[in-house]
């Protein structure tokens, strides 16, 4: 099972040298994918640019959306370019994570109506690959860079039936927006039989995962972080903080159940910016 790192994007008061730093120290440290989560209201850095600065710092870290809402950002050309940039500049590194998201706050925040999300992201996701793969709109010029030969690998994130069925239709694997490991174990089973039944014979790729604090008051670090970032989501909050990771012990025995179950790559996102965190994690897995 590959190990990855959330980036400290959703900690209030981040810096870009705090950033910076965190992606070289993950780099150096052996982890296997630097990741971004996503929210609109809510003052955070930007998912995608935040992973290019990672880019620009790094060499062979894979870099994870999980998730980008994609629903509220409307054009689906211009997210197919961003992100096709990012992949291209990074040497093909990108895994793009999408979902429909469950904070009404940022729909309201963008215009977007909260219940046209679904049918937004069908649109989205199959403009999004036509871009990928080179094919113009009738009259129009093609969408670039040309990622064609290797386009982003393409995750779907979300707990709903149909979020399997999206990933087998359209994805690579699938992103469990949080849970235990029971919980991820009926999802894997759900993913695998959703490509079987769209005749996909590639074994799907799973991922989940978890929130850490480490160190000197990691408990208190975790409600602080946590309790920011999940503020206008009380019960959210409650959740993260109770099951987020303090302690080596927890960090090492949930990525044995994890693997044990299946799953692909588990991706731990802090709850402090520190930078040191990165080596405390590093050390924590063993």
């Amino acid at each position: 099972m590959r190990l990855g790192i959330g980036l400290p994007t959703t900690i209030k008061g981040v810096r870009g040298a705090q950033l910076t730093e965190w992606s070289r120290r993950a780099e150096a440290a052996g982890f296997d994918s630097l990741a971004t989560m996503d929210g609109l209201a809510f003052p955070n850095y930007e998912p995608l640019v935040a992973l290019g600065a990672a880019a620009a710092v790094t060499e062979r870290i894979e870099l994870i959306t999980a998730i980008t809402i994609l629903p509220y950002r409307q054009n689906a050309a211009l997210v197919a370019k961003q992100a096709a940039t990012l992949h291209d500049l990074s040497g093909g590194r990108l895994s793009f994570g999408i979902a429909i998201g469950g904070a009404a706050a940022d729909y309201a925040a963008s215009g977007v109506p909260w219940e046209e999300r679904g049918r937004r992201f069908e649109r989205m996701v199959e403009e999004i690959r036509r871009v990928w793969a080179g094919k113009a709109r009738d009259g129009a010029e093609p969408v670039g860079p040309d990622v064609s030969a290797t386009p982003p690998r393409l995750l779907i994130g979300g707990a709903a039936d149909v979020a399997f069925e999206r990933a087998a239709r359209h994805g690579d694997g699938w992103i469990m927006a949080g849970g235990p490991p029971a919980v991820f174990s009926e999802g894997r089973e759900k993913l695998d039989a959703a490509f079987r039944a769209a005749g996909r014979t590639q074994r799907p790729r799973a991922l989940a995962g978890g929130y850490f604090a480490l160190g000197k008051d990691a408990e208190g670090q975790a409600r602080r972080g946590l309790g920011e970032y999940f503020a206008a989501q009380p019960d959210v909050a409650e959740l993260s903080i109770a099951g987020a990771f303090t302690d080596p012990g927890m960090v090492r025995e949930a990525l044995d159940e994890f693997e044990r179950r299946g799953c692909d790559d588990f991706l731990l996102f802090p709850a402090s910016a520190e930078p040191e965190q990165v080596d405390l994690l590093a050390r924590a897995r063993g």
